[in-house]
């Protein structure tokens, strides 16, 4: 079972032990809404779980995805505060099928700018700023 196989799973079933599994140790995530990658696991497991907390009930869903060896790109679609959002993950994994690499895209600007002030919000919760 591949990283993208897995990572469907950990967005469908909201199991983000699962994270474990398929990141790298060395995972760089690329926000939409933080200046800076952030660099390694744990930091990379938050992101992801705090944006697929915010994304869930918000008729999130892949519409495309295209797939290579060891990299993917997954456009997907998502409704905020009235936003109809756009955005596209792109994901590098390694020979030992870890994530190595997410980055994720967002359009419109008013997209980006309501998960930035939810991300945020979530983020603080976590207690990561």
């Amino acid at each position: 079972m591949g990283p993208i196989t897995k990572w469907h799973e950990v967005v469908s079933s909201k199991n983000y032990q699962l994270l474990e599994e398929i990141l790298d140790d060395t995972v760089i995530f690329y926000s939409p809404v933080v200046f800076t990658p952030q660099k390694g696991k744990e930091i990379t497991k938050i992101y992801l779980s705090a944006a697929a907390e915010i994304f869930e009930g918000n008729s999130f869903s892949y519409v495309r995805e295209l797939i290579k060896e060891n990299e993917a790109s997954l456009e997907f679609e998502l409704e905020l505060d009235g936003i109809k959002v756009n955005g596209v993950d792109l994901i590098t994994w390694n020979r030992d099928k870890k994530i190595t690499e997410f980055k994720v895209f967002i359009r419109p600007l008013q997209g980006v700018n309501a998960l930035h002030q939810k991300m945020g919000a979530m983020l603080e919760n976590m207690k990561i700023k």
